[in-house]
């Protein structure tokens, strides 16, 4: 997490060692990221560090498949262009990505409400059917019903409030819709604000690809919640096109659970204890009132 960090001469020797064309590039520190650390590398390329126990099997995942995928893709990602291998240097891999222009949604939130179709565009070109060895994750794609212990546990964060009672009830709705049935399609598995990139007030990148699997896409369409300006959630379906009234119901639930998570992360990180992210929890806020909004603007789920 951010109190555990590596140094500028460490990444120098990196690029040195594996990559000596791109050892004289410009080297700058980019604040946040979660398992990674990351620094911008030149103009147009990254670099990716693994700083948690999980990270470097993430990256790995987008080192094999977020190339296979890119090309489809209708906004910048940071598709990796060279791949650092363990040393004696350092034990894990690493990543250099393309640079993805923006400022992450957590900072600079999006305010346009044709971000909407912008946002649609991009699922509908993800959400493929993955092929049969694509990765499973065992927190993204599932059934709620699997969810239910981390769901009770993140509601204890807003037990005083107003707002509990309907966010149980619409996580209730959602465990009870009906479950997805058809092929698994690619999902982005992690659509969060500090996961997107923002210019001009919409959506202009998506990057932190390292959650990729396949499975419900209502884990990704939760994004019409926690991303996209209030009352823009209809016309972000509308545009979609492909959800049914339980895979918007399911997509509900999965905001409500995603935004308790936001602000928990958010308040540990304003009572300054490890793995807080302050920014987080603001936008976490946000996007529960949205999802709580009535019918959550979503049209079709009635």
């Amino acid at each position: 997490m951010d109190e555990f960090r590596f140094e500028q001469d460490l990444v120098r020797a990196l690029l040195a060692e594996q990559h000596p064309d791109l050892a004289a590039l410009e080297l700058r520190d980019i604040a946040g990221g979660w398992d990674n650390q990351l620094w911008r590398l030149g103009t147009e390329l990254a670099v990716r560090m693994p700083r948690t126990e999980r990270a470097p099997a993430l990256l790995r995942t987008e080192q094999k498949w977020l190339p296979v995928l890119a090309e489809r893709l209708p906004l910048p990602t940071p598709v990796p262009v060279r791949i650092g291998e363990p040393s004696e240097l350092f034990e894990h891999t690493w990543t250099i990505t393309r640079w993805v222009e923006g400022e992450p949604a957590d900072h600079a939130p999006i305010t346009r409400a044709d971000a909407a179709e912008t946002l649609a565009g991009f699922l509908k070109a993800l959400h493929r059917q993955a092929p049969a060895q694509a990765p499973a994750n065992p927190t993204r794609g599932v059934p709620l019903a699997g969810m239910r212990d981390g769901f009770t546990s993140a509601l204890t964060l807003i037990a005083a409030d107003a707002s509990a009672d309907a966010a149980r009830e619409i996580w209730e709705k959602a465990v009870a819709a009906s479950a997805w049935h058809g092929p698994s399609p690619w999902l982005h598995g992690d659509l969060h604000p500090a996961n997107v990139v923002v210019r001009e007030g919409t959506l202009a990148g998506v990057i932190d690809f390292g959650e990729l699997c396949a499975g419900d896409p209502a884990t990704d369409l939760s994004a019409a919640w926690i991303l996209l300006p209030a009352g823009t959630a209809s016309r972000f379906f509308d545009a979609y096109q492909d959800a049914d009234e339980a895979t918007i119901a399911r997509a509900r639930g999965w905001a409500v659970l995603r935004a308790l998570h936001l602000i928990s992360i958010g308040r540990n990180g304003r009572l300054g204890l490890p793995g807080g992210k302050p920014t987080w929890e603001p936008a976490g806020r946000a996007a529960l009132e949205r999802a709580l909004a009535v019918n959550g603007d979503a049209g079709r789920t009635g």
